[in-house]
């Protein structure tokens, strides 16, 4: 039986996991942690940081790579047969490394139940037939550090907020009947595909880490901004992180 334990993290700021968390991860007898390739080195080193701040105890560490996610279309295809390797890598990790069962902490940045899709993957184990039980330590989200960051409140008073991403931002548009709309998993400023009149805008790349950066405003005169700093920060790092919440007065949004 392998008991596996999925750890929200946070935006990889230790000061931001939890006392449950680092027990967790104490708990563990074996920590996975993926290597993403040479663009995203920062991000295994953050992990490696958190594991060198808070284990005490005898948990073991083992690198992996990650499978990159093939191109081809259409995207949640793609995103399918990316899981499937993913679990296929998680498998191979687990019958090397805990042979006779154990108790195995994987490292989710943000938590693990928001647009994260560690606990699909492990779903796939289990129905292929693998003993384990899941749980899971909930962490701080970015949407909670962005709305901290700039201090604001995620929502306008007793309305609702969707939560949703760049690529359904793009194609669909501003989401009808709705008023705050936050946004994750942008590749690339789907907010410039939207009529900027009227709406306001707080973005935050890297947020919790020490490259933090923040920018906020009126659609209209930031948007240019925002895509310019962007790319020079992505350039800069080699990727970056980022995420934002659009607000549009509600009397905008009842002209939509």
């Amino acid at each position: 039986m392998i008991d596996l334990v999925l750890i929200g993290i946070g935006t990889g700021n230790p000061d931001h996991l939890t006392r449950a968390a680092v027990a967790a991860m104490n708990a563990a007898d074996l920590l996975l942690l993926p290597r993403k390739g040479d663009a995203k080195s920062d991000l295994i080193d953050l992990r490696r940081s958190i594991c060198a701040r808070v284990l005490t105890g005898a948990t073991r560490i083992v690198e992996f790579d990650l499978p990159q996610r093939g191109g081809e279309t259409p995207y949640l295809d793609a995103v399918e047969h990316w899981h499937d390797a993913i679990a296929a890598c998680w498998r191979a990790q687990i019958e090397r490394h805990l042979p006779e069962g154990g108790r195995l902490a994987l490292l989710v940045w943000g938590d693990p139940s928001l647009y994260d899709s560690s606990l699909r993957i492990a779903e796939r184990l289990r129905r292929d037939g693998m003993a384990m039980r899941v749980q899971v330590e909930p962490g701080i989200t970015s949407l909670q550090v962005l709305t901290a960051a700039h201090a604001i409140p995620l929502n306008t008073l007793a309305a609702p907020v969707l939560i949703t991403t760049g690529r359904r931002l793009r194609s669909g548009g501003w989401p009808d009947g709705i008023d705050s709309v936050a946004v994750m998993l942008d590749a690339g400023c789907a907010f410039e595909a939207l009529d900027p009149h009227g709406i306001t805008i707080w973005w935050g790349a890297y947020l919790g880490m020490p490259a933090q950066a923040l920018l906020a405003g009126p659609l209209v005169g930031i948007a240019g901004q925002i895509a310019q700093t962007r790319a020079q920060l992505r350039e800069r790092h080699g990727w970056i992180m980022d995420i934002y919440l659009l607000r549009r007065a509600a009397s905008d949004q009842s002209n939509a």
